[in-house]
């Protein structure tokens, strides 16, 4: 509990002097997380490893303890969000192909400063663009293991055409409850 960042089972066996290999790690965290099961305090595992965090169903207390609101995003943020996560590597002339309008340099720098996206590479072409991807740290912001953990697109969508907003909501509420949600997305 007194990490800073979630721990992966390598570190975890460490602090046990090495004494159980990975599988006996990963038993008694599952003993763990029975244990605290349906407690104010839950042990989940993110994409960077273990880490014990409050329950969802205690939200709205420490709400009250703490009033800071989330940062809220634009649409155009969260969608662009969406494409980068959905569609990874991107170049920012995917996202504006996909949105059908230019992408702020702004907008990309917001999400790099949060640890959500990162530049991975750069595409062999004219001008050589950045590859776009998101991170471990958005992984573990949205309390999530893998990018397969995103909510699922319909066969017949495509993230050019499915409501970013609508996907991401799940993850994300906070982020987005100043935003209407019955807006269309703003691609053409």
């Amino acid at each position: 509990m007194s990490s800073a960042q979630p721990l992966p089972v390598r570190d975890l066996r460490l602090l046990l002097d090495d004494v159980l290999d990975a599988a006996g790690v990963l038993a008694l965290l599952s003993v763990l997380q029975q244990r605290w099961e349906g407690r104010g305090v839950e042990l989940v595992e993110v994409a960077s490893g273990w880490r014990f965090q409050t329950s969802a169903n205690v939200k709205h207390f420490l709400d009250r303890l703490h009033p800071e609101k989330p940062p809220k995003y634009s649409r155009a943020t969260l969608e662009t969000l969406a494409i980068i996560a959905y569609r990874q590597p991107v170049t920012r002339g995917d996202i504006e192909e996909i949105r059908g309008v230019v992408v702020n340099s702004a907008l990309i720098k917001q999400l790099e400063d949060r640890g959500w996206v990162e530049v991975i590479g750069h595409r062999d072409t004219v001008g050589r663009p950045g590859l776009l991807a998101t991170t471990r740290q958005f992984l573990n912001d949205l309390g999530l293991q893998s990018l397969d953990q995103l909510p699922v697109l319909d066969a017949s969508d495509e993230i050019g055409h499915a409501n970013p907003l609508a996907l991401l909501q799940p993850l994300i509420p906070d982020l987005l409850s100043d935003l209407p949600q019955s807006d269309a997305p703003t691609h053409h």
